[in-house]
């Protein structure tokens, strides 16, 4: 979990994010994935990560408690696994 909190991450260029009351829709065009966000919270991460060196950072300014940070990385790891977010430097590929 660590080396995930500590590394800088972004929002995929192929992902769209439509706002919901419950959070939000990203979309990814390139491989046609539907996910849902069910947390405003997570949002505000998502789309912070740009803007932070790492995602620690991320969550601390989108107010996420230090001990739930396990289970944001968590979350962060299964968009990661769909192409959703991506290690920073790879946004283009």
């Amino acid at each position: 979990m660590a080396a995930m909190l500590d590394e800088p991450w972004a929002l995929s260029p192929a992902v769209a994010l439509r706002p919901e009351p419950f959070g939000a829709l990203a979309y990814h065009f390139g491989n046609r994935k539907l996910t849902f966000l069910k947390r405003p919270e997570l949002v505000t991460v998502v789309r912070g990560l740009v803007e932070h060196p790492d995602v620690r950072s991320a969550l601390v300014a989108a107010g996420v408690p230090e001990h739930q940070h396990a289970a944001y990385a968590d979350a962060l790891r299964g968009l990661a696994a769909t192409d959703m977010i991506r290690p920073r430097g790879q946004e283009a590929a």
